[in-house]
């Protein structure tokens, strides 16, 4: 099949595919990842990276391609979700000394306020205790990245939580 020449003409025919086939995968990809919301999720990440590639249209059979994406997303989120539920027991096991309820609950709504890579770095370098090393495995980034957006992360996180602690700004230094 020849594509869409022009950018709209290729989100047209995104658009079509994605009308005749999403529920389609949805039901198909629920199969693996047993819950709805994560099927709509990997199947909706699908319809992102078709948009994204030109070649999309062009393909024989886009909806086996979008397919196999989904699939492999619900496969990747499966492997990182088994991983981080393995680090459970390590961000658990050993409470800082200055660790209140107070101190947990500033720490979680400012790490919020960070982008997903710097939040994700953060956690696992100093929450999970995760070497530099580990931390660029596991986001399948090189280490200078992961330095990078942790260097970027704590930088974000000091004016949020001395916002938090105005009245005592050395407080915001041990949470």
């Amino acid at each position: 099949m020849d594509g869409p020449g022009t950018r709209d003409e290729h989100a047209a025919y995104v658009q079509a595919v994605f009308d005749r086939s999403y529920r389609r995968l949805v039901g198909q990809v629920i199969g693996l990842t047993r819950s709805r919301a994560e099927a709509e999720d990997v199947v909706q990440e699908a319809f992102v990276q078709a948009v994204a590639r030109r070649e999309f249209a062009t393909m024989d059979k886009p909806e086996a391609w979008l397919l196999t994406v989904a699939l492999n997303q619900a496969r990747r989120r499966w492997r990182r979700g088994r991983h981080f539920l393995g680090l459970l027991p390590k961000l658990t096991e050993h409470p800082q000394r200055h660790d209140s309820a107070v101190d947990r609950v500033a720490l979680l709504t400012a790490l919020r306020a960070l982008p997903a890579p710097q939040r994700e770095a953060i956690a696992l370098h100093h929450l999970a205790d995760l070497p530099v090393a580990e931390v660029a495995e596991l986001l399948g980034v090189p280490e200078g990245t992961v330095k990078a957006r942790l260097s970027r992360g704590r930088a974000a996180l000091l004016p949020l939580l001395e916002e938090t602690y105005e009245d005592s700004p050395q407080e915001a230094r041990h949470a």
